[in-house]
């Protein structure tokens, strides 16, 4: 393999995989129906946990922290109060295909 190859490839496998790959909203819909029993996608209703309609809009979420991708990945993958933790349960691509669909409510 060429040097430059190896470097490229080195860089490449040392990166997040959500930084690696988009994610893909469609089936990020489908991942989120696992959160849509305890989070609203469509309205403003609270269920057991806050709606997440327009999440990726707010100025903050209900913990006061910003809605960027680290910060809701740390909730998603540790869980909050009654929401369990989906670090060993979601996938890393599952997570970035969650990801790209809320960002598109």
């Amino acid at each position: 393999m060429p040097r430059n190859s190896l470097l490229l490839f080195s860089l490449l496998a040392a990166l997040p995989a959500a930084a690696q790959k988009p994610g893909d909203p469609a089936k990020g819909k489908e991942v989120y129906e696992q959160c849509a029993v305890c989070h609203s996608a469509t309205t403003d209703e609270k269920k057991m946990g806050p709606s997440l309609k327009g999440l990726f809009k707010k100025a903050r979420m209900t913990n006061g922290q910003k809605p960027t991708e680290a910060n809701v990945m740390a909730i998603i993958n540790k869980g909050k109060g009654t929401m369990p933790a989906f670090d060993d349960i979601l996938s890393a691509a599952e997570k970035a295909d969650l990801l790209a669909y809320l960002k598109t409510l």
